[in-house]
């Protein structure tokens, strides 16, 4: 028996979410059915990163454990001539008996893609969200800046039962513009359920004049959701890369 690690790429617009769900095509789905029928056995794998429905993601991390023979190499070309095309393997490598993607440090990186402009463009239309509205992506950066370092982040997820914590460290968070695109820019530890996409609500009602910058840090200690911004739609999402400790897949 060994233990597979495999960087997932997909476009996650046809699909649920990562999770598994009882009514709906799931990324978790997809790769249990297609590894199983590789391997010729049942296959479970384990996701680092639970990523909404529409949400992308060019580097998340799944693990699963087989008894095949096939080399843990040569799986990643094995299933990419067998998933669908919005869904890509882009490595895969043996990793200790004991190795968790979610249960280990990490660094995790996340971007989201904002189309500013007049009028909205039907060829970026389910990689970005558009906003008509002026945005000044300065007073964004500047509010922006409250929220790195370590700090309670209640205000700014959904609340799940099972969450045992809501402090979480940010390591970076940048709103970079290029021409008619935004991109917020967020590395940090970990995140909560929906904290990326709030944030990124928040961010837009600064850059829109509705709240003041300095405002982002009274909303971080109120520690209440009700105080900041809505949730930014899923399609501008994608998870870039989750980065591990060498010592921990070795």
């Amino acid at each position: 028996m060994k233990r597979v690690k495999m960087i997932v790429a997909y476009d996650g617009t046809n699909y649920s979410g990562w999770q598994i769900q009882p009514n709906g095509v799931t990324i978790e789905g997809m790769l249990n059915q297609h590894l199983s029928e590789l391997l010729k056995e049942p296959i479970k794998v384990i996701g680092a990163s639970r990523t909404d429905a529409g949400v992308h993601a060019l580097g998340n991390v799944a693990v699963f454990d087989t008894s095949a023979r096939m080399p843990a190499e040569k799986i990643s070309y094995a299933m990419n001539t067998r998933l669908p095309a919005d869904i890509r393997i882009q490595d895969s490598c043996e990793v200790p008996a004991d190795f968790h993607p979610r249960f280990c440090s990490t660094v995790k990186t996340y971007e989201y893609s904002i189309l500013n402009r007049r009028f909205p463009d039907p060829t970026r239309r389910l990689y970005s969200l558009f906003y008509y509205y002026p945005l000044d992506e300065q007073k964004m950066q500047e509010a922006a800046g409250y929220l790195v370092g370590e700090h309670d982040f209640k205000s700014f997820c959904t609340h799940k039962e099972d969450e045992r914590s809501t402090v979480r460290r940010i390591y970076s968070l940048e709103v970079l513009r290029k021409a008619d695109m935004i991109t917020v820019r967020i590395r940090g530890n970990g995140f909560l359920y929906n904290m990326v996409r709030i944030i990124v609500g928040t961010l837009l009602r600064v850059g829109s004049g509705y709240y003041e910058p300095e405002y982002m840090k009274e909303m971080l200690e109120a520690r209440d959701r009700q105080v900041s911004g809505e949730t930014a739609p899923p399609q501008g999402l994608t998870l870039i890369g989750i980065e591990y400790d060498a010592k921990t897949v070795q």
